[in-house]
């Protein structure tokens, strides 16, 4: 299963989109970080088997690699700014004790991804957010240089908003099933183990019919899927950090090469050697 959308070959990229009609999307996960800047509408975004039911001026950061989607009541106008951002660039403009992607990490370490801001602090948002986009439409002097210092701005303020504690809990704009999320928080830090539906059953004290049935319902995907997905995510990552194959294939929990080579091949359409090459200089 291959549910990657997007491809970004640029250091950012914004999208403003406003439209009403029926449209509906699948699961599906980003090789990048994403912000979404709600504005207008009726809209739920499940992110990782949680449900955040969204106000106006709501931001969500979703990181590379986190299973999403939203769900869209067509009877209402849906606008929303939405950043493809690379990590790479981001992680360019570290400096000191200064890590430009604390607000991403500390949104994965405590599953909420919710940024739900202050009347003030909203203007503060649009204000860079205008900005930004006034800057990329411009072919002034300077404009690209400008767009760029724009966006590790906005950055710097969604860090800023996070590491303060800035911003509104949110936790009423919020739904999800606490034994799932246990479940969830268990596989993504223990992915180079033994991760059976029936190990996984034993040790949260649930049958493994209702846990395989819980979990498709909660996340979209069935337990099994879910678990190759992110191994093979986790697989792919640590090629392009440049450790072998061999050690890739090994902390992700697969147990022999072929298994592997095959379940890499069939999601992202190209073996492991293959990917490695387009890394390795």
């Amino acid at each position: 299963m291959n549910n990657k959308k997007g491809y970004l070959n640029r250091d950012f990229q914004l999208f403003h989109l406003k439209d009403k009609k029926s449209q509906s999307f699948e699961f599906h996960y980003h090789d990048f970080n994403k912000i979404i800047i709600f504005i207008s509408g009726k809209v739920t975004y499940l992110i990782e088997g949680k449900a955040y039911y969204l106000k106006p001026w709501d931001i969500l950061l979703v990181n590379n690699h986190d299973v999403h989607k939203p769900i869209i009541d067509p009877s209402e106008t849906y606008e929303r700014i939405i950043i493809w951002a690379n990590s790479d660039f981001i992680e360019e403009h570290n400096y000191e004790n200064c890590n430009l992607s604390t607000c991403f990490k500390l949104a994965r370490e405590k599953s909420f991804n919710l940024v739900r801001l202050e009347s003030k602090l909203q203007e503060n948002i649009k204000f860079i957010i205008n900005s930004l986009e006034n800057s990329l439409s411009s072919e002034e002097f300077g404009s690209k240089l400008l767009s760029n210092s724009l966006f590790i701005q906005l950055i710097i303020y969604l860090n800023r908003v996070h590491l303060s504690h800035k911003y509104l809990g949110g936790k009423e704009a919020l739904e999800y099933d606490r034994q799932i999320e246990k479940i969830l928080k268990y596989i993504n830090s223990n992915l180079g183990e033994e991760l059976s539906i029936e190990n996984l059953a034993q040790r949260f004290y649930m049958s493994k019919y209702y846990l395989m049935h819980k979990f498709k319902e909660e996340t979209g995907y069935t337990l099994h899927n879910y678990v190759m997905q992110k191994r093979l995510l986790m697989s792919k990552d640590i090629i392009k950090s440049g450790e072998t194959i061999t050690a890739a294939y090994e902390q992700c929990g697969f147990n022999d090469y072929s298994c592997f080579f095959r379940a890499f091949k069939k999601m992202f359409n190209k073996s492991p050697r293959e990917f490695a090459k387009e890394y390795i200089i």
